[in-house]
């Protein structure tokens, strides 16, 4: 039983004997994911993944989604300009700080007004995003390009969007800390009358399709880098 199950069935006990009082700030927290709270497995595959050249991108400003660009041009670099095969390039996006909340749908952008508390702007309006501007990509959910070649910008190779980049096999992760933090952030900004953990789970049940969620985004890149061998790059 992980311990986020045993303090909700506690909890629940209690309230049916009357005496659970109102909750204070911070009840059913859980700050620190222990091995059971996640997918650990599916992490291990993404440390171990076979592949000649494996690099991580530790993003932590949004930076108006430029880094997206820098995955696309390693790909591209890697595939076209030194000839790897696409099945020997293996690239992981740690989202962390600000960015961590790019792996969330638009459902969560609108209803925290995510734009306007990170100052992020939906370049379609000019005006705070109230959905997420870097997932969706131009092509359309199906992603169908009017072109092959990878010096045009009707071609996938040139589509920067979060939803292009992991069909090109780029894997995104979320940082289970800065979720917490950050509905933490939420509830003052917002002045929101909901508990900073039913945010969190608002928050992980609109994560973005594919994303995979990490207990600390931190020492999820050591492990990268110490057991996977992947590059490390900062942006």
């Amino acid at each position: 039983m992980s311990r986020r199950t045993f303090v909700t069935t506690a909890a629940a006990g209690i309230s049916a004997l009357g005496t659970l009082g109102a909750m204070t700030p911070g009840a059913d927290a859980q700050l620190v994911y222990t091995t059971s709270d996640w997918k650990v497995s599916d992490f291990d595959k993404v440390v171990k993944a076979p592949a000649r050249v494996k690099q991580v991108y530790d993003v932590i400003p949004i930076g108006e989604g430029k880094f997206l660009n820098n995955i696309k041009n390693s790909l591209n670099g890697l595939h076209f300009g030194f000839g790897v095969p696409v099945d020997q390039i293996k690239i992981v996006a740690a989202l962390h700080g600000p960015t961590n909340m790019l792996n969330y749908d638009d459902y969560i952008w609108n209803k925290y007004k995510i734009g306007a508390w990170l100052k992020v702007t939906d370049p379609a309006t000019g005006e705070p995003a109230v959905k997420n501007p870097f997932y969706a990509s131009k092509a359309g959910p199906e992603l169908h390009y009017s072109s092959q070649d990878p010096d045009s910008h009707d071609s996938i190779y040139q589509d920067t969007s979060i939803q292009a980049l992991q069909h090109r096999g780029v894997k995104f992760l979320s940082c289970h800390t800065a979720t917490e933090e950050q509905a933490r952030a939420l509830v003052k900004h917002n002045n929101l009358t909901e508990q900073p953990e039913q945010i969190v789970k608002d928050m992980l049940a609109h994560t973005i399709p594919d994303v995979l969620v990490v207990a600390s985004m931190v020492a999820a890149i050591a492990l990268l880098q110490a057991e996977g061998r992947y590059t490390y790059i900062t942006v």
